[in-house]
This record gives structure tokens, sequence and C-alpha cells, in this order.
């Protein structure tokens, strides 16, 4: 048993549904020969509906009412397109048009409800922006009937049991498994093919939530895990993990294999390919992750394991990868020296923002502290610190609690890195070979990133010169 998420991309036109449509008969049919037959299919809206839902949204919340008005033709438009052109029967076009009316229906009147009250809450951005997704898999499941197949559309509402996190919400495994085995496996069984709204989910009280945005691979991996599916594909538009953006380096390449770890730190630190959450709950069940391209069916993409068969001759090094839009706030002062609780406090005030701490160095001296957030969240922080640490400041014990912007984290991700003798003088060589400053270093316990912070008019050069290090253009690390 497999189970298949298609990206907005992939489910982003007629064609894209139609190649969906294609690759899923030709999993079914390699599938029936298994010990273990069996599809499930997660999808995401399609392409920009998700943006084009919260963008009315958030403009009726500030009291545009037009833009919610043009897009509810605008997206009922563009999924009749696709079923017109794909689905022949009458019948299933009429029921299916009647769905996606009700679908944005809803959504205007959310909207109303907005405009009104001036304001949207999570709560209510969650409604919103699941709507995409509560459009794309219906359609979805009638191509595929419409191509032949038993396909049934699926809402992840009754499957995912969620806190109440909304926006960003965690599942809640014991009553989530219980649901999607009692729910999918007859169907599976059976011979249908659920068709499943990536992205969304509900609190055990039934109020709809969202997974964080790029949810829908941590839906298809969360399903996948609670079914014991024997493989978890996700279905992107590029050809698997590469060994870097292929925007900044033109001779990055893709990984046929990679740890849960060395994923899970690529996501992390800004690869777009999967959501950072997706290989948790199958790390658990060690089910494989396999990343493919929809556009390119026949390439074998990257295939994420709990220990890869294969490992790199030069020892470690796999990708590497940036996240941007940072800022590095700094605590110094000689009078930190010795002094118990300071960590404790500066990270206790940041908790209680509920701020994203990204990375974190301290000087052996204990002189200071410094720490990545992203930009939006850093002015916060600094005033949340300058609060918490008033005394000390007065006192002169702390000296300064600043922040530095146009900061960029570049992560150098492989296995057993600090295992490898050499790797970080490599690093550092070729940074220093470009007059690359770094401005701040870290590696995890994990050994498998290290971390380092350069300026943001650095960053694509530093990407590129440690590409050209470790020779990842001309050998394929796996």
């Amino acid at each position: 048993m497999i189970i298949m998420k298609f990206g907005g991309t992939s489910v982003g036109t007629t064609d894209s549904f139609a190649q969906v449509a294609q690759i899923v008969a030709e999993k079914v049919a390699q599938q029936a020969q298994t010990s273990r037959p069996g599809v499930v299919v997660v999808t995401s809206a399609m392409s920009g509906v998700t943006n084009t839902l919260i963008d009315s949204a958030q403009a009726a919340a500030a009291g545009d009412e037009g833009p919610y008005r043009e897009a509810r033709s605008q997206l009922l438009v563009k999924h009749q397109v696709v079923a017109g052109q794909l689905i022949e029967d009458g019948v299933e076009r009429a029921n299916l048009g009647r769905l996606l009316d009700t679908r944005l229906h809803e959504f205007e009147r959310l909207c109303r409800s907005i405009a009104v009250l001036g304001e949207m809450t999570n709560r209510g951005l969650d409604v919103v922006s699941g709507l995409g997704e509560r459009m794309s898999a219906p359609l979805l499941a009638a191509v595929l009937r419409a191509k032949g197949l038993h396909a049934e559309f699926v809402d992840a509402g009754e499957l995912i049991i969620t806190d109440d996190e909304f926006s960003n919400a965690s599942p809640l495994m014991e009553p989530t498994v219980t649901r999607c085995l009692n729910r999918l496996q007859p169907m599976v069984q059976s011979g249908v093919i659920p068709v499943i709204t990536g992205f969304v989910g509900a609190t055990e009280k039934g109020v709809p939530t969202t997974l964080g945005r790029g949810g829908s691979d941590y839906s298809a991996a969360i399903i996948g895990a609670a079914l014991d599916v024997d493989e978890i594909q996700i279905w992107t538009d590029v050809d698997g993990v590469l060994t870097a953006d292929p925007r900044i380096v033109k001779n990055a390449r893709t990984l046929p294999e990679l740890s849960y770890d060395e994923v899970a730190e690529l996501a992390y630190y800004g690869a777009k390919v999967l959501h950072p959450k997706t290989v948790t709950p199958a790390v658990e069940k060690k089910i494989p992750v396999v990343v493919l391209n929809t556009f390119n069916p026949s390439h074998p993409g990257t295939r994420i394991v709990n220990k890869p068969e294969r490992s790199s001759a030069a020892g470690s090094v796999k990708a590497i990868t940036a996240i941007r839009n940072m800022r590095m706030i700094t605590i110094a002062g000689r009078g930190m020296m010795g002094v118990p609780g300071i960590a404790a406090r500066t990270f206790g005030a940041v908790a209680r923002l509920r701020a994203n701490i990204l990375m974190i160095s301290q000087s052996s001296s204990e002189q200071s502290i410094c720490f990545v957030v992203p930009d939006a969240e850093a002015t916060g922080v600094v005033s949340a610190l300058n609060a918490e640490f008033e005394r000390e400041l007065a006192r002169g014990y702390i000296e300064k609690i600043d922040s530095q912007r146009d900061i960029v984290i570049v992560a150098v991700v492989g296995s057993g890195m600090k295992g490898t003798p050499g790797i970080a003088a490599r690093v550092f060589n070729a940074l220093g070979a470009k007059q690359i400053n770094v401005i701040a270093i870290a590696q995890g316990a994990s050994e498998a990133n290290i971390s380092l912070v350069v300026l943001t008019g650095d960053a694509d050069e530093a990407i590129r010169s440690i590409h050209d290090a470790f020779e990842l253009g001309q050998r394929v690390t796996a």
C-alpha cells in the first residue's frame, strides 16, 4: 500500500490534472500486483488558490469587499475549466458544480463576516485557507472516476484530529489512527482510492484547523503512518531533493538517497521540497518517503530512509541550503560570566513571545549569547529582552542587547560531519577564498548540520563556494 501526495503545481492546470490521473492509474495497476495492494491520494489546493483565498479574506478584514467577490468568480471558473475538459459525464459535472458552488458560497459568507468584524482570527483563517483543498480533492476524485478508477473524496477533517493551535495545529495521533483505520482501510480493501484533502484537520469538536503552510506533505505522512503504508510518495515539480537551490547553483544535482535526519535539517533550513514536519510521522514507523516529479515521472527522485544503503565516499556533505530574512540577536556583557540563569531567562522571554529561534551560539567565556530569529519577530524579541534584563542593563552587568539585520543562515548538511576530519576546514577555506565573513557558527549534536551566519549579500556566493568545494555538482552523493 502506498500514499501519494500531489502538490499545488501538480494540480495547477487541466493538463496537470490529466497527468496526475495517468500517474495514479499506473500506480494502481502496479500495486495490484503486490502482496499488499492499495493507493491513497492526498492533494493540495490548485496552484495559487490558497494565496487568493487568504489575500481576499485579509482585504475583507481591512474593509475591502471587492477582492473576495472577484475571487469567488475566478476560483469557480478555474475549477470548472478542469471539470469541463476532463469529465464527460454531465451528472458528475453537475454534482461537482454544486459542491464547488457550496464551498465558494461558504467562502463569501465567511469574508462578509470578516468584513463586518474588521479582523480575521487564526480560527477564521483556518476555515478560509482550507477551502482550496476542499475544492481540489473532490475535483481530482471526479477526474479519476472519469478515467475509470474507483475514487472517492474524503475530507481530512474526518480523519486528522488536532489540537486547537489554529494555523499551525499538531495531530493527536491516537484518535487520528483510529479514524484513519476505520474510515480508509475498508475503502482501500474494497479497491477504492480515497482522495483526501491535504493541509487540513479538525479538533475533537469538529472545528476546522490547518497544519501550517505546506502542510499537505505532513497530512500524507500522518495518514501514511496511521495506515502503516509501505511508502509515502511526495509528487512535486522537481526531480527530488537537490544538492542546492538550482536558481543559485546551476550544476545542482538530485540526491538519490537521504536519511530522515538529513532531510529534516534541509527542510528546517529552507529547502522547499518538503514541509519541515513531513518526516516526523514516518520516522517512528521507518516508512520510506520518496520525492518524485509529476512532470517527469520516470525519474527515480530522492528516497528518504532511516539508514541510506549508500554513503558518500568523501565522508558526509550532501547538500547546502539557506534560510533568509533573519536577524541575529546578541546579548553581551562582562557581568554575564558565571551568572546562572542568564540563558534560561533569555530563552524564557523568547518562548513567552512564541518566537522561533533558528540557531544559537554562545561564547565559551559566557560573555555573549547570540541567536537568530525571523526578521518579523526580532523587534518584539529585543523589547522583551530589554524588559527581562532591565536591572542587569542598568547595573552594567549586560552591556548591550541588539540585533543585526540582513542575516542569512547557510546550512551545510550531511550525516556524520562532526566525525569526519577536515569538513569544517573545507567549509571555511571555501568561504575564506571568496573573502566571505562568517558572523556566527553552530553545529548540532546530531552531526548532520553545520550552520553559519553570513550577510545577505554574501549568501549566494557562500552556497556556491561550498557546493564547489565538495564537488557536489560533479558527483552525486548518496
